[in-house]
């Protein structure tokens, strides 16, 4: 794309900019806090911590983030069509800044456990009613670009979290991301509600001057008036539409995109995604590599995330969705093996100092090859699988699975390290992360007959 036509496209747009970096503030606390145990757990494992904590508890601190998030998805469903999108947003900011306080004065373990249980919620609150209050505030020109701005901030938060976990005082994070988050609460509230939850609560005068703001309009323009009309149109459609939860089973094509959902999520997860991002440092530190400070790896790590996740947004639909996922299963299945190689050879006292610049170039690859495709696609999938009926309880049966498959990745991973060594789990992310390309060639392959 050119950059003439790039600019084209948000021409009468700028309006709706603004809400939607608003509304996505709170991911960066999000990434912040997702990314929070790889460089505070080694801290809070040394002498000098203001705590002590087990191994017992390193699982459990993470685990219970992601499990958390369960109890979100009800939540959210329900607050969405009670308060609105923008009220969902601002109580999940709310219930962060809680969990970052709890964090700041802990003096014992038991105050991160409350913390990352209320943050795990409300981060998934946010995950789901801040992409939902985008899309309906947005022109379908842009709807696309502004539906990534929440992945951005999320690896905006995770490079924060990397680059100034380690250095400051174990406190310091939490008043930075609490900061974040107080200026989404002070700003937020004065953008305008979702148009389409207004008409669905036939608040329609309210609707309109929402839908003027957003547009930039005095309220006389055709255009404008037509797509209010449309906008009831939809709403008054799909409250009439059926949507049982156990159409997900039911209905032939949505319990394929079920089992589709499942097997992409499952292959983001068990391609070593939360694993690598909540233990990238202890990671780093068993690779002793003589190159680079685990410190220093992980900051571009986190960096190389973000610049691949922008230019994911770019490829998707350039060299679509087939080629982008058996591309990256290949080269993170590869990535992977020769990362845990290395450590197998290291486990066995082999020297491999000379060679240590392999797991740190390693996992600068994986940010590359990963977020090119089984990074970013299944996430585009999730809302083009299922109709527009079953769009929400779909969505939230994905980030359920979502949810699982992460903590009970990270399960896994512990007990491996712990039983066999840290060799072991890279290699079976390596086997699902092919795995998931074959799976991709036959889905596409059956796709294609059929049509």
């Amino acid at each position: 794309m050119k950059y003439s036509e790039f600019l084209t496209r948000f021409q009468g747009c700028s309006a709706q900019l603004l809400p939607a970096t608003l509304g996505t503030l709170n991911a960066i606390s999000d990434g912040m806090q997702f990314g929070w145990t790889s460089p505070m757990i080694p801290r809070l494992q040394s002498k000098e911590a203001p705590f002590q904590i087990t191994h017992l508890d390193v699982i459990f601190i993470e685990v219970t983030f992601m499990l958390a998030g369960l109890l979100g998805i009800p939540i959210t469903i329900f607050l969405v069509d009670k308060v609105g999108r923008k009220k969902s947003v601002l109580i999940a900011s709310s219930s962060c800044l809680i969990g970052w306080t709890l964090i700041g004065v802990a003096n014992h373990v038991s105050y991160i456990y409350v913390a990352r249980f209320i943050m795990g919620t409300a981060s998934d609150m946010a995950f789901i009613s801040s992409p939902m209050y985008i899309a309906e505030i947005a022109t379908p020109k842009i709807r696309g670009f502004l539906a990534g701005i929440i992945h951005l901030m999320t690896f905006t938060g995770l490079l924060l979290m990397y680059c100034i976990g380690p250095f400051v005082p174990f406190y310091v994070p939490s008043i930075v991301g609490a900061f974040i988050l107080l200026v989404q609460l002070s700003t937020f509230p004065f953008m305008p509600e979702s148009p389409y939850f207004l008409i669905s609560k036939n608040r329609e005068d309210e609707a309109r001057v929402a839908l003027c703001k957003l547009r930039k309009s005095n309220g006389d323009n055709k255009d404008l008036e037509k797509e209010f009309w449309n906008i009831t149109a939809a709403v008054k459609r799909q409250t009439t539409e059926s949507r049982r939860i156990q159409d997900l089973w039911m209905i032939k094509s949505n319990r394929k995109a079920i089992i589709i959902m499942t097997m992409l999520n499952g292959a983001q997860h068990f391609g070593c995604l939360t694993v690598m991002l909540m233990n990238l440092h202890l990671i780093l530190a068993a690779a002793e590599s003589v190159y680079i400070s685990a410190h220093t790896c992980a900051i571009l790590f986190a960096a190389l995330l973000l610049i691949s996740n922008f230019i994911s947004v770019l490829l998707v639909d350039r060299f679509g969705r087939k080629v982008l996922l058996i591309s990256s299963g290949i080269l993170t299945g590869i990535t992977l093996f020769i990362i845990g190689l290395f450590f197998h050879l290291k486990h066995h006292s082999v020297d491999v100092q000379g060679i240590s610049w392999i797991p740190v170039v390693g996992v600068m690859l994986y940010a590359v090859v990963f977020k090119s495709g089984m990074g970013s696609v299944p996430i585009v999938m999730t809302a083009e699988l299922f109709p527009s009926n079953m769009k929400a309880i779909g969505m939230g049966y994905a980030d359920g699975i979502y949810v699982i498959l992460s903590a009970l990745s990270v399960y896994i991973y512990y007990l491996l390290v712990e039983n066999f060594g840290i060799f072991l789990p890279f290699y079976i992310f390596s086997s699902c992360c092919f795995l998931s390309a074959i799976f991709t060639v036959i889905l596409f392959l059956r796709l294609k007959e059929k049509h």
